[in-house]
């Protein structure tokens, strides 16, 4: 049946009668019918209809190395072969297991030198949201519960991960437990007002003190948030933010909370968003980028801090998933790691973020409707806005953004909207040429979007 992707099968109403997807309303989904990617190399799509998409969004957020790399493929048969699963219970590991996880300590952050493994950036979230609280509770301080996160934040879709980030419309769908609450992001940009960036930031870091001492740090567990929000739009905090959260979160003993599971493997031109904003994290979540998307994989990696009361002191840590060091998974991460490190696509994606900033700003800078171009490494967004003089936003906010998506895959370009901010994060593998492509594609799909609502754009 999968060798007829030409033939006479009809995956879309196969798609539609049987298959439900995440983060979808599926009935506007089967009045429009979905789209069915059939191959991919480098950072181009293959779609059923003879398209070649470039994917200005590497998956969601992942495909680091690119699309089809045969080292990785390879990395999986040859482990297949071998050992194609083996659990991590009963007092058993395997070789990858054992061999990324000193990896990945050797990798990350000074004194993060544990690594718990799950499959998915959500249940990554939800162990490291359970390990505080269990690290606390071992402690004799069982009241400290309460995670701090931020509006617009976005930490997965378990319960817990829901509830930890603050996407409204999550919250809504059972996705608000107690224990949980959010404060203001570092969204300069649409919370600044008159305040500079830096001082913004400071403010903004604020919050989290004035929450605390509303709540009590002796009830506090955690601060969870990601170097930068990219769920939420590519929300890239003010230089004076991450240094302030650093100092509250140890001022008064609550846990730092690092969500690397976009930034992290080189996204934002270091090799973890906490090196590029100067974040101290007690733990940090990655997924995605650690596999390029290849297979499904993460981790918790924890600071001796933490990792040493959870060993030495708690005893049984009752939480683990069937999956947890999958060899296989563990296998393809490493040889991605290698090609990550071989190829320089860190150092790549720091140069590469100069150059595609630079052609934005060249490109779309004085468009009336452009009110902001931000980055770092190879992610970023453009604010689509009604005025860019004073940074409104336009009224029913998504709906532009969604008029933009729309013609970006009629552009046959793959980008999000987050509101009315589009997004980008390519694969770190793309060449100037293909940014020039990615720049030239979301323009004209600008310039159609301000043909359609240019009456509400002050000009």
């Amino acid at each position: 049946m999968l060798d007829e992707i030409g033939g006479s099968v009809d995956w879309q109403g196969l798609d539609a009668a049987y298959h439900l997807h995440p983060f979808t309303d599926h009935k506007s989904l089967h009045e429009s019918k979905v789209r069915v990617i059939t191959s991919a190399e480098g950072i181009f799509l293959n779609d059923a209809s003879g398209h070649k998409i470039l994917d200005g969004m590497a998956g969601l957020w992942c495909v680091a190395a690119g699309y089809s790399r045969r080292e990785l493929v390879e990395a999986a048969a040859t482990q297949m072969a071998k050992l194609p699963y083996y659990n991590t219970f009963f007092k058993t590991t395997t070789p990858p297991t054992v061999a990324l996880a000193q990896r990945l300590a050797q990798m990350a952050p000074e004194g993060l030198n544990h690594a718990f493994f799950a499959c998915s950036g959500s249940e990554a979230v939800d162990t490291a949201l359970r390990m505080a609280r269990v690290y606390w509770q071992t402690l004799g301080q069982p009241n400290k519960k309460i995670i701090i996160g931020r509006e617009y934040g976005y930490h997965g879709s378990t319960t817990l991960g829901a509830s930890a980030g603050g996407m409204v419309d999550m919250h809504r769908q059972a996705g608000d437990m107690p224990n949980f609450v959010q404060v203001m992001p570092p969204y300069w940009y649409g919370y600044g007002g008159q305040m500079s960036p830096a001082e913004f930031g400071t403010y903004a870091a604020l919050q989290v003190e004035a929450k605390i001492k509303e709540l009590g740090a002796e009830n506090i567990a955690a601060f969870i948030g990601e170097p930068l929000q990219g769920a939420g739009g590519v929300i890239i905090p003010p230089e004076t933010y991450w240094p302030e959260i650093n100092r509250i979160c140890k001022a008064h003993d609550i846990l730092l909370i690092a969500d690397e599971v976009i930034c992290g493997f080189g996204r934002t031109g270091k090799m973890f968003g906490a090196d590029t904003f100067g974040i101290k994290p007690d733990m940090m979540t990655m997924a995605k980028a650690i596999t390029s998307g290849y297979i499904p994989l993460s981790a918790v990696m924890l600071h001796d801090r933490v990792a040493d009361v959870l060993i030495n002191e708690t005893g049984e840590f009752y939480h683990g998933f069937t999956y947890s060091g999958h060899p296989v998974a563990c296998a393809v991460a490493l040889a991605n790691l290698d090609i990550i490190a071989r190829e320089g696509l860190v150092e790549r994606a720091e140069a590469l973020g100069v150059i595609i900033r630079e052609k934005l700003h060249a490109a779309l800078g004085d468009h009336p409707m452009v009110g902001e171009i931000r980055g770092v490494g190879l992610i970023g967004a453009i604010e689509l806005t009604a005025d860019k003089r004073t940074r409104k936003f336009f009224e029913k906010r998504g709906r532009v953004g969604m008029i933009c998506r729309d013609y970006c895959f009629e552009n046959d370009l793959m980008m999000r909207a987050v509101r009315d901010t589009m997004v980008y994060s390519p694969p770190l593998t793309i060449t100037v040429d293909e940014i020039d492509m990615l720049v030239a594609r979301l323009s004209k799909a600008i310039a159609q979007t301000y043909d359609k609502v240019k009456a509400e754009v002050a000009l």
